[in-house]
């Protein structure tokens, strides 16, 4: 299930909120000027899923994604830890590669279709940890401080939409911020 926590940035041992309630969720991001709703599932998503049938059954809410938000690309990143046909189309970068916090030239906007991942948002003196799993749907604003845990065994299968082919390119602050913070295995024991 979806869980958003927030901390101060300079404590993150200090809980101001933990919630999984998906309406308080969204709540607390929209006031941060991101997007969180969730999508039906329509797909079990295998190692043998491939990113068409995944699209397809998507298709009516990527079509309108792609439309009202001008995004006219959408990528399938995944990882899957028994690997598979198909699965890694793209060789995934390393998951200590967006450990580290970067922001992007326009939006990140990800629908997670299965498996878990999770987005720091750095927003002004907060960081809001936002676990996302299979259905949720999260757009955060160009330009926003963050990274993303894959986890200690990446598992995941997303849809990414981007306007640009270079677009979802990070931009390190070559700030170590991200070190202090509870990694997404950490966030998920605590219950």
């Amino acid at each position: 299930m979806t869980l958003l926590q927030i901390m101060p940035d300079d404590a993150p041992d200090t809980v101001l909120l933990r919630t999984r309630d998906e309406d308080a969720i969204a709540q607390a991001l929209r006031e941060r000027s991101v997007s969180f709703s969730r999508w039906p599932q329509r797909a079990e998503v295998t190692p043998q899923t491939s990113s068409e049938e995944l699209l397809d059954a998507y298709r009516a809410e990527v079509d309108e994604l792609c439309a009202t938000r001008g995004r006219p690309l959408s990528a399938v990143p995944r990882h899957h830890p028994a690997g598979g046909a198909g699965w890694l189309e793209r060789p995934p970068p390393a998951p200590s590669t967006f450990l580290d916090e970067h922001r992007h030239a326009e939006d990140e906007v990800r629908f997670f279709a299965h498996g878990t991942g999770c987005f720091y948002l750095h927003l002004d003196d907060r960081v809001y940890a936002v676990v996302c799993e299979a259905g949720d749907l999260l757009s955060v604003p160009a330009g926003t401080r963050h990274w993303f845990d894959m986890g200690p065994v990446p598992d995941f299968c997303a849809i990414r939409f981007f306007e640009k082919e270079d677009g979802w390119v990070g931009d390190f602050t070559q700030e170590p911020i991200a070190e202090g913070f509870p990694r997404l295995d950490a966030l998920l024991r605590e219950g």
